[in-house]
Formats: structure tokens, C-alpha cells, sequence
């Protein structure tokens, strides 16, 4: 799947197409949020500067801002922007970008952030589009930041073929890519992978 196709299917997506849990109840859906927050706060250091590329309609950026992290939110679709902005009561802590990957540099300038947290969006997306999302994410976090990025291994590694399917990728292959791109993995108890921002080839 190229990254205009997954773009345009979560933007007229049914809400209850894109989290499992809004099909149980949107009580579920919210409180899987706050919980995915708590888990990113075990390795983001309190009152980051964060950003939550792929926020959709705000379940985990919400979380992350009562938190205390001051957050800007960017997704590429304006229908879930305006799905977030609905529910944001802490304006002074989350800023909404509509941007894709390639947007993000127009909007930060010379700022980088703390950290970077990325879940559910790199695992549609294809293997070239993945590594150029995760290149700009690496290019937004400053020199000994936090990367959180749901980019899943596998031992018999494919590509996803629908804009739900999964991409995964054998270990070598992302170890080969963590090193061109200035990626360290960092130990951590999370689902994800957590990465520390480092010079590209070191």
C-alpha cells in the first residue's frame, strides 16, 4: 500500500473500522488510550516536548497532555483532525498539524521535539514508505531523544496488501535500517520498539 492510499482509506474510514475496541464501547476505546499513554510515560521523560505522528482523533495524544506533556499532534487526515478537535480541552498543551511525514519538517522549522510516538501507522504501509515516515520521525527528534515506533518483526517478514493489513520486517532488516537511519534500540517493557535518536551510521 502506498501512503496516499492509506492516507485516503482512513480518511472516509467508519470510525468503527479503525480501533477494535470502538465496536465494544467507546468507554473501551478512550481508556485503551489512557493506558497507552501511561505506558509511554515509563520511557519519556516527564513534560516532553512530544509528538504523536498519526494521532487520529486524539485517544492517545489527550492522555499524553493531562499528563503533562506539551504535544503536537499532526495526521494527515483533516477528518480526524476535526474528530480531535472536538474533544480538546487542554488547547495550551496539544498543537493540531495536518501534515503527512514529508510535512512535518514545514511546520517544526530548526525545533525538534523530545520524542516521537508513532502507533498503528507504520504497520500499513509498505517497506519504502515506512522507512521514509520513519526517516522524517527521526529527523523531527533532537540528538538523544525518544523514538516509539510500532514497527513490528517477524521471522517470515510481508508486506501488507490492505490499508489494515501489516507490514512486518525480519530483524536484519530492521536492524540494517535502525543503523542508516541513526537509530539505537532501547530495552523497555512496551509493545513497541523504543529507539534513542542517534547519528546516522553510529
Amino acid at each position: 500500500m502506498t501512503a496516499e492510499a492509506v492516507i485516503q482509506a482512513w480518511d472516509v474510514a467508519d470510525p468503527e473500522a479503525i480501533h477494535p475496541l470502538r465496536r465494544v464501547s467507546e468507554d473501551a476505546y478512550w481508556e485503551s488510550g489512557r493506558a497507552q499513554a501511561d505506558m509511554l510515560a515509563t520511557v519519556i521523560p516527564d513534560g516532553a516536548k512530544v509528538m504523536d505522528f498519526g494521532c487520529g482523533d486524539g485517544r492517545v495524544a489527550i492522555p499524553m497532555a493531562i499528563r503533562g506533556y506539551e504535544v503536537t499532534a499532526a495526521d494527515s487526515s483533516q477528518n480526524m483532525l476535526d474528530r480531535f478537535d472536538e474533544r480538546i480541552f487542554q488547547r495550551d498543551r496539544i498543537t493540531l498539524v495536518q501534515a503527512s511525514a514529508d510535512g512535518i519538517a514545514g511546520h517544526l522549522g530548526r525545533r525538534r521535539m523530545d520524542a516521537v510516538y508513532s502507533l498503528a501507522v507504520l504497520i500499513h504501509h509498505s517497506y519504502t514508505d515506512c522507512l521514509h515516515i520513519i526517516e522524517r520521525l527521526r529527523a523531527a527528534t533532537k540528538l538523544g531523544g525518544i523514538l516509539v515506533l510500532d514497527w513490528p518483526v517477524s521471522e517470515a517478514p510481508e508486506e501488507a496488501d490492505s490499508w489494515i493489513g501489516v507490514t512486518t520486517w525480519s530483524p536484519q532488516q530492521q536492524a540494517d535500517a535502525c543503523a542508516r537511519i541513526g537509530l539505537e534500540p532501547v530495552d523497555s517493557k512496551l509493545p513497541w520498539g523504543v529507539y534513542r535518536a542517534v547519528k546516522a551510521g553510529g
